[in-house]
């Protein structure tokens, strides 16, 4: 890796999701609705939980951290990418760029470790339901999110100034909507092979691991709710988990797709669409698919319209 030519750039110019100005309306429209709709969507379960003493349960406070962090994942790059549909100058100043890949890839790092502690939470209530509440504490959990941060901040660091430390000469023009690594990469004026492998073997092992935990959880759980006899109680084991099958299949999904090849294999094009879908789109989805499929939140929230209604 070069890193003799670092100030060469001063400033990265994000050329977003498309160059037609009779789209610019249109898009920041939608994605403000969007926004609008997951920081509401996501706050309202922090405090449906936070009010109701009987979701006080480790399920309900991972689901609270996975609002909290989809919150976050959403706020690093949609209120940049909306300033930048009503403004001709679409310019993110170079320290700015880092800093959001810092933030973008610590934070969807911690959603993907939070998503596996989720399934391992699933796991225990349903094959270890007799040392569920040892298994998992209050100080369990407490101490999984410790960890997971901190593994975060650091895939974060080096994922930031491996891409960082390349030299920029050629263009300072980002093909995206915000400073992700495969547009960056291809601004270098050198050979990226060895950053582009240990990032891939970064981003790749990280998501593979969490990937490979999470599947061996729900093949547990699928072969405890196979033996349970009665189909009603077969039913109520699927339902507690079903909602967190359909978002770890989304996101773990668009991950792939997205740093778990080269960065040269990528089309920059369907890059943005899959980004979009990870970093705007499903930070949406997650917690009405939690809502809309969980009984007890369902429960919660009509309880909690009737007060306000009273």
């Amino acid at each position: 890796m070069k890193t003799s030519n670092w100030t060469s750039v001063t400033e990265f110019v994000l050329l977003g999701l498309t160059d037609d100005p009779s789209l610019q309306l249109p898009l920041f429209l939608f994605f403000l609705l969007v926004y609008i709709v997951t920081l509401l969507c996501n706050t309202g379960i922090i405090v449906l939980v936070w009010i109701n003493y009987c979701l006080h349960t480790p399920m309900y406070f991972l689901l609270c951290s996975l609002s909290f962090v989809d919150i976050c994942l959403s706020s690093v790059t949609v209120p940049i990418m909306l300033s930048h549909f009503l403004s001709t100058k679409k310019i993110i100043s170079f320290r700015g760029c880092v800093a959001q890949m810092f933030l973008l890839f610590t934070v969807g790092s911690t959603e993907v470790f939070l998503l596996a502690v989720m399934a391992y939470d699933r796991y225990t209530a349903i094959c270890n339901p007799l040392l569920y509440t040892v298994i998992m504490s209050n100080h369990a959990c407490i101490c999984f999110l410790f960890k997971i941060f901190v593994i975060a901040i650091l895939n974060g660091m080096t994922q930031a100034l491996f891409t960082f430390s390349l030299p920029f000469c050629k263009s300072n023009m980002i093909a995206h909507f915000c400073c992700d690594i495969p547009p960056i990469v291809k601004l270098a004026c050198c050979d990226t092979t060895l950053n582009e492998v240990v990032l891939s073997l970064v981003a790749g092992g990280l998501i593979v691991a969490s990937l490979s935990f999470t599947l061996v959880s729900y093949i547990c759980i699928i072969s405890s709710i196979l033996k349970i006899t009665s189909s009603k109680g077969r039913w109520r084991a699927f339902s507690t988990c079903s909602s967190h099958f359909v978002c770890v299949t989304m996101f773990f999904g668009t991950l792939v797709f997205m740093y778990g090849m080269p960065s040269t294999n990528h089309l920059l094009a369907k890059d943005r669409v899959v980004s979009v879908l990870y970093m705007v789109i499903i930070p949406m989805l997650n917690p009405l698919i939690y809502s809309l499929r969980n009984k007890e939140m369902k429960e919660a929230l009509t309880k909690g319209i009737k007060k306000a209604c009273c």
